[in-house]
């Protein structure tokens, strides 16, 4: 004891010897920085500035978009198609999820975060200078919405790639049972190229925290309108809608459609898939926050809620309808309202996502239960009909929702951005949500359309009548989803 008391001792006399040099250098280093311009955060010192708990949350909310697409998206679009279909159907996500990710981590990544340099291409596209992660450790960072608060750059490409990933996934809804598999995968890898990134970089990409009030000079085309798009409501579901509607109608209508029964071959599987999108999709939400804090709650709540809204409306509209209320409109009302309330998440406040949850499912419901049937146009799985149109809906929505009048946020989190108190014009920013609207309508039909018709023009879409009528599991894959 007695020679512990005296190690301490010495150790605490020279540490005090020691305290006027240290103060001296401390004084010296502050001089120093006195003297000169302030000066950004070495790499190194960013890496000491990463949030555990941001990078826990991001790494979270990155799986639970994995499980919207497998096996959420996979089940819910399975269980909608004919059984004969149905193991073609889980191969069309699966592998569309696997292509996707090796694409992104190649050279979507960087086209869709990097700047695109003094090109004119530049607010549309980024460039190459990341391409297969070049520059990207785990010593590197991303920034969130919040001053000197960093994650990992891992975590954010990672958490990117999960939404590059389900997007090309939801379109195959509109034209399922009716497409081959291997020009399928030509066009997810073309569709991501020449649509997804680019309408990814010029609604998200902007060069740092400080672009308010003034739009930076290195920023997207549509963020440096000031388009608001908290999740993906343009770059995820409108685009995969848009692309659907002109696939479905390229590809043309299944054999028999109007005058045979296609009867969804498992309802309970569909509502286990949209179960699992439901819990998925507080990552897609919460998780675009890029931080665990009160917007990332915000944005759960209001997830949890314009779902909840939009499911009930559905069963109600059924029930006025048709007298009964179903299941299959109740999943479906649910992931409308999901649809909606992505753009809209963390701008909105839970009592007016509810009623964007109401508006989108009534929509949504006139497009796939009048609408299509009036036009004749055979989207399989209402991709257009639920993602397109709640899509555009909770897009121009978020514009009113977002308004501090109504208990929106306006901007962003006022306490980071100050200079956007006071400065919220509605009228203003439904106009600037509905040019995004029309160019991510315009981009993605014209690309969509090329890639499809030459797709067509040059190997084909579609397979034989005999090998569809047999059924895509077989002829696509020699395998069947159920052996009896």
């Amino acid at each position: 004891m007695l020679k512990t008391l005296k190690w301490i001792g010495a150790t605490g006399v020279a540490t005090l010897a020691a305290l006027p040099a240290l103060a001296q250098e401390a004084a010296a280093t502050v001089a120093a920085a006195a003297d000169g311009p302030i000066k950004a955060p070495t790499a190194e010192q960013m890496a000491g500035m990463v949030d555990k708990g941001d990078t826990t949350w991001m790494l979270i909310s990155s799986a639970l978009v994995l499980l919207m697409s497998i096996p959420a998206l996979a089940l819910f679009y399975g269980g909608l198609v004919r059984t004969k279909n149905m193991l073609s159907l889980l191969m069309q996500v699966f592998m569309i999820v696997s292509v996707a990710a090796l694409l992104w981590v190649t050279y979507g990544y960087s086209l869709a975060f990097t700047s695109g340099g003094d090109s004119a291409l530049a607010p549309f596209i980024g460039g190459f200078s990341k391409a297969f992660l070049s520059g990207v450790d785990a010593t590197t960072v991303a920034a969130t919405f919040s001053n000197n608060v960093y994650i990992p750059e891992y975590a954010f490409v990672v958490f990117q790639m999960t939404f590059a990933c389900i997007t090309p996934a939801l379109i195959v809804g509109a034209f399922a049972e009716r497409i081959k598999f291997a020009p399928l995968m030509i066009f997810t890898v073309l569709w991501l190229t020449f649509a997804y990134f680019p309408v990814a970089h010029m609604v998200w990409y902007w060069a740092g925290p400080d672009f308010l009030p003034d739009a930076p000079t290195d920023a997207g085309l549509l963020w440096g309108w000031g388009a608001l798009d908290f999740a993906g409501g343009t770059v995820v579901h409108i685009n995969a809608g848009i692309a659907g509607l002109v696939g479905c109608l390229i590809v043309g209508k299944r054999i028999g459609y109007g005058k045979e029964a296609t009867p969804p071959h498992s309802l309970t599987m569909t509502m286990i898939g949209a179960s699992l999108l439901w819990v998925g999709w507080f990552g897609f939400n919460a998780g675009s926050n890029l931080e665990a804090n009160g917007l990332a709650a915000l944005a759960f709540i209001n997830t949890f809620v314009a779902t909840a809204a939009a499911a009930v409306a559905w069963c109600l509209i059924e029930q006025f309808h048709h007298g009964k209320p179903s299941l299959l409109g109740a999943v479906t009302g649910a992931v409308a309202g999901l649809v909606a309330i992505t753009p809209a998440s963390g701008f909105a406040a839970p009592m007016t996502s509810i009623l964007l949850g109401f508006a989108a499912s009534g929509l949504c419901y006139l497009f796939v239960a009048f609408v299509k049937n009036k036009l004749k146009y055979d989207d399989t799985l209402d991709v257009f009909g639920v993602h397109g149109i709640g899509g555009i809906v909770g897009a121009i929505g978020t514009g009113i929702v977002a308004d501090p009048a109504l208990g929106g946020q306006g901007f962003f989190d006022y306490t980071v951005f100050p200079a956007a108190v006071g400065t919220y014009d509605m009228a203003g920013q439904v106009l600037t949500q509905i040019k995004a609207v029309g160019v991510t309508v315009i981009w993605t039909a014209i690309v969509s359309a090329v890639l499809f018709y030459a797709l067509k023009f040059t190997i084909g879409l579609r397979p034989s009548e005999e090998a569809e009528r047999e059924g895509l599991d077989l002829t696509e894959h020699g395998e069947r989803a159920y052996n009896y």
